[in-house]
């Protein structure tokens, strides 16, 4: 049986980790670097870095930050915000990334992903798509959900895994920071769609949806998610045990 991840995510902004609902309305949350550290000590099986402004601004993602956390947690960690070139992922991964994240750096040119995917593996390319309901259509968002490109979400994501993307993150819009439950009807289109790993990110609220998160859409390999970690409503150990207890495979750490 795959053993489910549970993978905090660390929206930074300015130096800082932020938060909102639906992509907007961000409040200032804590370091980045001493909520890595945080998570790594508290179970978690990966940790992801959004620089959330960086595609927005046309800058370059933050490497003192990245050093810092990258050298304090022994965690798998995955990075992104501001990749748009391969020289970007190698920025990223000489500064201690295991993994990079793209979205609107893919966007713009497709075949960033393959050019990456072959330098690197595809096990280091992450797709990450943006995605809200337009008109009844899943529809894939860019520059941190600021500009609709009109594109079909689960093509789109099929696209991507095709030229060599390695996993999937699913990001609803519409579920976002609401902590209403994840946006299974979406889940299910991109798990029957592709054949690599599928993160569920957006609308945890407590820790029973994660467990229908998993026992509803088992081909679903992890569960993200932000402010119900950062502001402790969801403690990362009780929820692997309350998993664990359900019969959901995840790692845990025995001290």
């Amino acid at each position: 049986m795959i053993t489910k991840r549970i993978i905090p995510c660390l929206d930074v902004r300015n130096g800082r980790v932020v938060k909102g609902v639906n992509f907007a309305g961000l409040k200032d949350v804590d370091s980045p670097v001493e909520l890595a550290e945080y998570y790594g000590r508290s179970g978690a099986d990966e940790i992801v870095f959004y620089d959330i402004t960086a595609s927005a601004e046309g800058r370059s993602i933050f490497t003192d930050i990245l050093k810092e956390a990258a050298s304090k947690i022994f965690i798998p960690l995955t990075v992104g915000g501001g990749i748009n070139t391969l020289s970007d992922f190698d920025t990223v991964l000489k500064c201690g990334a295991d993994k990079v994240s793209v979205n609107s750096g893919a966007i713009r040119n497709p075949r960033l992903i393959s050019e990456a995917a072959g330098k690197y593996g595809s096990q280091c390319v992450v797709i990450s798509a943006d995605v809200r309901r337009v008109n009844g259509t899943f529809t894939v968002f860019s520059k941190g959900g600021r500009e609709n490109t009109g594109m079909e979400a689960v093509e789109w994501i099929k696209r991507c895994v095709s030229m060599g993307a390695g996993e999937v993150v699913v990001n609803s819009m519409d579920t976002d920071g609401v902590k209403g439950g994840f946006d299974t009807e979406l889940l299910e289109r991109v798990c029957g769609a592709v054949n690599v790993p599928v993160i569920a990110s957006g609308g945890a609220g407590c820790a029973e949806d994660f467990v229908r998160l998993f026992k509803e859409l088992p081909d679903v390999d992890a569960g993200l998610a932000a402010s119900v970690f950062h502001f402790g409503e969801i403690k990362i150990n009780e929820l692997k045990m309350l998993l664990s207890a359900s019969g959901i495979n995840v790692r845990i750490d025995k001290k």
